[in-house]
């Protein structure tokens, strides 16, 4: 393998698949990248054999060949060298790497050892942008579970229908759905369970102006656009009927302005338990008070205008998880329903053509 290529193209590729490269393993070649010149492009490649993600980058390839090379050392000579070409010349397991006046040889391994990328039908994907997909993404996975103990939860599910398409997360204390509308996709009608790290590699690597062909298998699922790819491992198993969980009577309805409410709750959150992160929210007619008591720091109060005529309503939440919500909510004010202190309320923009829904479980309020 021969090829000169920039030393922006190079630190580009290396940028796009590093990420999912492990930082510990027992398997050495999976802390490598595997680097491939072929045509008139530089194709890198990592895994951590449950995602694999895939880039290539112009170059001026002389000899075609493959070797894989230590990921994190590649990276911390590219990020170092002078902004001029770089000469990659491959003899047996070795890498030789000239840029100016440096001088390179990285230790690597066959490409025979590197782990193959799942074998995908892309003759039955599915095209769709990659700004609905990001969209989707943005909205929802951050509700994803980190918990080992239901395996389930750690997924984000993708519910692929005829004319829409649905993302859903929930770690049991808070849920986030987001819809879109999907036309001429050709998709098929699937349920699909994918880990959040795979999704964030999709929202890391590709533009929302791309065009995003989708494959699955009964296990895998794939993305790819013309020079990058993300290939995931799918989790198995069938996802909580989330719509069960998502109340249909709560009849009290609060409309804020969500940055004034976020800018109040952070406030609060200061002041509130760093184990239970309790704050108080106390609904009346046209306001809406807020308050911290945590034993051995102190008190918070505050208060703000809402659009609110029901019952008087104390009810208590996470502050971190109400902060979540509130950032990741899109359009300028938020409409909250509410039922009683200890059924669930949910969370969604006052515009009802953004069709984002955020449910957080109460905490019990200590009188």
């Amino acid at each position: 393998m021969k090829l000169s290529i920039t030393r922006e193209n190079l630190s580009q590729g290396l940028g796009s698949v590093a990420a999912t490269v492990p930082t510990k393993t027992t398997l050495p070649v999976l802390s490598n990248i595997l680097v491939r010149a072929k045509g008139d492009r530089l194709e890198l490649s990592g895994t951590d054999l449950d995602i694999s993600v895939s880039a290539s980058v112009p170059a001026e390839v002389t000899e075609e060949g493959a070797l894989t090379l230590p990921a994190k050392k590649l990276s911390e000579i590219t990020r170092e060298l002078a902004d001029a070409p770089v000469h990659l010349t491959a003899e047996g397991d070795q890498m030789k790497l000239e840029c100016a006046n440096s001088r390179f040889k990285l230790f690597g391994l066959p490409e025979a050892e590197f782990p193959s990328f799942p074998e995908l039908d892309f003759s039955a994907s599915w095209k769709m942008a990659a700004g609905d997909v990001l969209r989707l993404i943005s909205h929802t996975a951050f509700a994803a579970s980190t918990e080992e103990s239901r395996p389930i939860l750690n997924g984000v599910l993708w519910q692929l229908r005829p004319d829409s398409t649905l993302m859903v997360a929930t770690n049991g204390h808070r849920l986030a759905r987001m819809r879109s509308g999907l036309t001429e996709v050709n998709a098929p009608e699937a349920d699909l369970i994918v880990p959040p790290k795979a999704l964030s590699q999709v929202e890391r690597l590709f533009d929302a102006e791309d065009e995003l062909e989708v494959a699955r298998s009964d296990n895998h699922l794939a993305f790819r656009s013309n020079h990058r790819a993300v290939y995931t491992r799918l989790i198995e198993g069938p996802y909580p009927n989330y719509e069960q969980v998502i109340p249909k009577d709560n009849d009290k309805i609060a409309v804020a302005n969500r940055e004034d409410l976020q800018s109040a709750m952070r406030r609060m959150a200061v002041v509130a338990s760093d184990q239970t992160h309790r704050v108080r929210l106390s609904f009346s007619e046209g306001t809406l008070g807020l308050s911290v008591q945590t034993p051995d720091l102190g008190e918070a109060e505050d208060q703000l205008a809402v659009a609110y005529d029901g019952e008087e309503l104390d009810i208590g939440f996470n502050a971190n998880y109400l902060l979540e919500v509130l950032r990741y909510l899109p359009g300028d004010d938020v409409r909250m329903s509410l039922k009683a202190p200890e059924r669930a309320a949910t969370f969604e923009p006052a515009d009802e053509e953004l069709e984002f829904l955020c449910l957080v479980m109460p905490l019990r309020l200590l009188d």
